[in-house]
């Protein structure tokens, strides 16, 4: 006799102290992704699933019970999951930065190569780096929202950084890109980071606060001279 899975806690609110003009809901840990954690963004437009959740009956009830899912949103490769079972049940579009689309071979997929525009408003963005096609999601609300995937993780102070893994694919690039992301960004527009996983190190929160001014006092002349796990 095997053990059966557990199945996952219900979704819980992102943000619920701010209002937010469209709901927002964070998965609990995925085993799939490696603890990955996947998001859901409630739109009249359509609603957006970011990465990959554990496919199991509570999931599929609560994302069937807010309208399904127009769009799958993954921000790297480890974010991928049961993503065919989850395309064949809700039909959705899956949209993938172009490096990471052959990983799907039977999957219909939406590459895109820079940025990519949704209907809600919403923005995906390459920053390459962690793996060749990783990428963040930008939600326009509330400040601004940035869906980071693994680009950027929380740390034990609750800030956002960088991890640097033995599976890194380009670190001076994922570096780059996280100070393209402040140009693009500033205080008004960038208030809220959600990762895509260690989410236990923001302690019950939901998301992670000043979010600009975090990535600012990053230093990234002690970050490039950072070496890999084991060197």
């Amino acid at each position: 006799m095997t053990n059966a899975t557990p199945l996952s806690k219900a979704p819980r609110p992102v943000l619920p102290e701010q209002a937010l003009p469209y709901p927002i809901y964070a998965f609990t840990p995925n085993r799939d992704t490696l603890g990955g954690t996947a998001y859901l963004i409630v739109h009249p437009a359509g609603n957006l699933l970011i990465d990959s959740p554990a496919w199991d009956e509570v999931t599929q009830s609560f994302v069937q019970a807010q309208g399904g899912v127009r769009w799958l949103f993954l921000t790297h490769r480890g974010a991928m999951g049961k993503v065919r079972e989850i395309q064949e049940a809700l039909h959705c579009d899956v949209i993938v930065q172009e490096q990471e689309a052959y990983l799907l071979p039977k999957v219909k997929v939406t590459p895109f190569q820079q940025t990519l525009e949704f209907p809600t408003g919403d923005r995906a963005i390459w920053t390459s780096g962690h793996s060749p096609g990783s990428a963040c999601l930008y939600h326009p609300t509330s400040g601004g929202i940035l869906f980071s995937g693994r680009h950027l993780l929380p740390d034990r102070h609750q800030k956002p950084v960088p991890l640097r893994t033995s599976k890194t694919f380009h670190w001076p690039r994922q570096l780059r890109n996280i100070q393209t992301l402040i140009k693009e960004f500033s205080p008004e527009t960038l208030a809220w980071i959600c990762p895509g996983a260690s989410t236990g190190y923001l302690r019950g929160a939901t998301a992670i606060g000043q979010a600009y001014s975090a990535l600012m006092a990053l230093d990234f002349s002690a970050l490039q001279q950072q070496l890999p796990p084991g060197l």
